[in-house]
């Protein structure tokens, strides 16, 4: 040990000058010999002291842990009520050959969010999204609660959230990987479905991934409107279900149904909208860092205010073929109107270049023949930056 090989060194040391110390005089030769003694206690001591650090770290290893107590977990925890806070950055320049597109044309603000979210406390959390429009609108995008200790795999959310509808849906437009929402969305859904009300999600506890989930809200957005009266406006109940392929595929697959309402009276009546969803993706041995595949479509089909039956439908692909970069093709088409037969359809390719994952630029160009015998050239430059904590992404 170091300690005993110091000071058998110190002893050694203390020999030599006592051999060299014939001529010193009797106070010295004392005072040496006490500076011997000290230094031997003093060493003696701290060996007993490791010694015994020793025996306790290896007793206290050798016992199960100890339960923290009800104050010292609160303590530990204090942190997770602390709420993270984060922006998101949306900005586009678009050129486009038509003018009055769903788009404008030239430099524009693009919808950009301010999230906050927390845990309340050990059984409830909340998230709040504000949604700044390139018009200087604010609008609650999202403030709902979660009941995190819910019994039976049950995952209750109440307040304004996304409805869980589709694949696309519950995302946020900067997560699409694309510059603007399918003409299904935008035809079905208004480009989005948001709900004031309550939903309930079930996980099933097998080793494949299977979500049940039902939600009942007030029908206030497109397809429905505002209807001051009591109980619930909309409601809409999906299934998803997925799972892996060996260790490079993964897989998810959904139905949703959605009916609402309208009392508007340029577009009263009721509306039944169902979706099938399915998403495929491909990462050599489950690592996506260097190249990666996403296939992703939805299918609508629904009457919308009492309208004729319609459906319509995209399909996109992203691959990224080297690290930080992807690019990718959507096809996206309503069907036949049947008055005119004209089907309103979209062809649309991107790039994208992603610094880091907290910022993305993309180029998209967009061929649209939205009316009969009119053709549209759509280019966008979009940029997308993220400041502050932001949770990840939902498959």
């Amino acid at each position: 040990m170091f300690l005993f090989r110091f000071f058998r060194g110190a002893l050694a040391l203390a020999m030599l000058f006592h051999s060299s110390a014939w001529g010193a005089s009797d106070a010295e030769l004392a005072e040496i010999r006490a500076q011997i003694r000290d230094l031997k206690r003093s060493y003696e001591m701290r060996v007993q002291a490791l010694e015994q650090r020793l025996a306790d770290a290896e007793a206290r290893a050798a016992m199960p842990p100890a339960a923290p107590t009800p104050a010292a977990a609160a303590g530990s925890s204090l942190a997770a009520f602390n709420p993270a806070i984060s922006a998101v950055l949306n900005g586009s320049y678009a050129n486009a050959s038509k003018a009055g597109g769903a788009r404008r044309r030239g430099f524009s603000l693009d919808e950009s969010e301010v999230v906050l979210s927390a845990n309340v406390d050990p059984r409830f959390a909340g998230t709040f999204i504000a949604s700044f429009g390139g018009d200087n609108t604010v609008s609650v995008e999202e403030a709902y609660g979660q009941w995190l200790t819910a019994p039976y795999g049950l995952a209750p959310k109440f307040g304004r959230f996304f409805s869980g509808i589709g694949y696309q849906n519950e995302q946020h437009a900067h997560a699409w990987d694309f510059a603007d929402a399918s003409l299904a969305y935008q035809a079905f859904l208004g480009g989005q479905y948001a709900q004031d009300g309550v939903q309930v999600k079930w996980l099933a506890p097998i080793d494949h991934f299977l979500e049940l989930g039902v939600e009942a809200g007030n029908g206030d957005n497109f397809p429905g409107s505002v209807r001051d009266r009591n109980g619930a406006g909309a409601g809409a109940v999906f299934a998803h279900a997925g799972g892996d392929i060996g260790a490079s595929n993964s897989w998810r697959a959904g139905l949703s149904h959605l009916r609402t309402r309208s009392d508007d009276p340029l577009g009263a009546g009721a509306s039944r909208i169902s979706i099938a969803d399915f998403v495929w993706k491909y990462a050599p041995n489950g690592n996506a860092r260097d190249t990666s595949f996403k296939l992703q479509g939805e299918y609508f089909q629904g009457r919308v205010r009492d309208a004729a039956s319609r459906s319509g439908w995209y399909l996109q692909g992203v691959y990224q073929f080297m690290p930080l970069w992807r690019i990718g093709a959507r096809l996206d088409r309503l069907d036949a109107e049947a008055e005119s037969g004209f089907r309103p359809q979209r062809q649309s390719v991107m790039l994208d270049y992603s610094p880091s994952e907290f910022s993305r630029f993309r180029l998209q160009y967009a061929r649209a023949k939205l009316l009969p015998d009119i053709s549209d050239n759509q280019w966008v430059l979009q940029y997308i930056l993220s400041l502050g904590a932001h949770g990840a992404h939902k498959y």
